[in-house]
């Protein structure tokens, strides 16, 4: 449960980031991969980022129990960015172009799209969903 709540509160905190820096990423982008835009719906949009944060939260937290990670602040945090940057490199900047080629997405990113405010979005991600699951674990 900590994965879903630490992916929904990381998912909130990079989408407003989005918001502010590119909006267009969810109100188009995001919702795109499946075509639910055009036209911009950014409510749609919202819903298919925190629920994509909330499925990649419980991942995170699958592995960082499979590899004995829980106990330690720094390292859940650490791990949590780690992650961000991992779903940066493999779902953001070389799955999302693909998929939105082939839904033909009007908001198709170049490929590869190793876009630097993306990866500040997931880093963000990553260590909020570290934060919360670390704060879990000591609550």
């Amino acid at each position: 449960m900590t994965g879903v709540a630490g992916g929904i509160v990381g998912a909130v905190v990079m989408g407003a980031l989005i918001s502010l820096m590119n909006p267009p990423t969810l109100q188009v982008a995001i919702p795109s991969l499946y075509t639910l835009a055009p036209p911009e719906n950014g409510l749609l949009g919202w819903i298919v980022h925190v629920s994509h944060g909330a499925v990649l939260g419980l991942v995170f937290v699958a592995i960082v129990n499979a590899r004995g990670l829980r106990g330690s602040v720094g390292g859940l945090i650490g791990g949590g960015v780690a992650w961000g940057v991992v779903t940066w490199v493999v779902l953001a900047a070389l799955l999302m172009p693909v998929w939105l080629d082939a839904v033909g997405s009007p908001a198709n990113p170049p490929f590869p799209n190793f876009a630097m405010p993306s990866l500040l979005w997931h880093v963000a991600y990553g260590a909020v969903l570290g934060t919360v699951v670390a704060v879990a674990d000591y609550l």
